[in-house]
Order: structure tokens, then sequence, then C-alpha cells
């Protein structure tokens, strides 16, 4: 039997927070569609496994995060959740710390993510990071 959306979530965010970065490509489907529609400059769709982890690679050198107030909501489709949760930031080798709400509506199918929307703060995270 495959990981329930929310069993999936848990692991993104855990590998998110302990940046395993090396695996988090394996929680999604090899056509997994990626969209981060408040990225900054604009909005972005990362395509397919190799898409998303070029995307995770550039995470690396990131921030430190640890997750907080998560709420995973079950919806009417047994695929789909949406979660929302506050990452507290730090960027490595500085005093700079950031404070972000998240939310993601994220569609599960066969223990795999097949499709995310994921809204973050980009703005602020850019800010933090050039600031």
């Amino acid at each position: 039997m495959s990981d329930s959306p929310r069993a999936v979530f848990e692991k993104l965010l855990a590998g998110m927070v302990n940046r395993d970065f090396d695996n988090l490509w394996r929680l999604y489907a090899p056509d997994i569609v990626l969209e981060h529609p408040f990225a900054v400059p604009e909005p972005t769709v990362t395509r397919g496994q190799e898409g998303l982890r070029r995307l995770l690679d550039g995470l690396r050198e990131w921030f430190e995060m640890t997750a907080k107030n998560v709420v995973i909501h079950e919806t009417a489709d047994p695929e789909v959740i949406v979660a929302e949760w506050d990452y507290e930031m730090r960027v490595p080798g500085t005093d700079k710390r950031l404070t972000t709400a998240n939310v993601i509506v994220m569609r599960v199918r066969d223990g795999r993510i097949v499709e995310s929307r994921d809204y973050h703060n980009h703005a602020a995270l850019t800010q933090i990071i050039t600031g």
C-alpha cells in the first residue's frame, strides 16, 4: 500500500527541514508539475524529476529551517491535501532570521506527488537573501 497524501507531505516537510536534498526528489512522480505562483520575479513551473533535482540542488545553500504550526487539511478528493505551516528560517553563517507562512495544494497518486502548487513568500525570501 502506498503512502497517503498526508504521509507524503510529512516526509516532504521533514526532508526540507533536515536538508535531505539528495532524496527529496524521490517523493515526486517522474512527470511532476510543481508550480510556484508567487515566485519572484515571476511565477515558475518545474516539470519532471530532472527539473526538480536542479531546483532542489539550488536550495542547498539556502536557509536552515524549522517548521511550526503545521495544519493539514483533507479534501473531498482523496488524492489532494492542503497544508499550511510557518517556516522559521535562518540564513547560514549570519544572524538573519525570517518567519514565513506557507501553503501547498498537493496531489499524491500511488505514494508520489504528481502535482503541487506551492505558495511561499518569495518576496520576503529574496529580500532576506539580498538584503
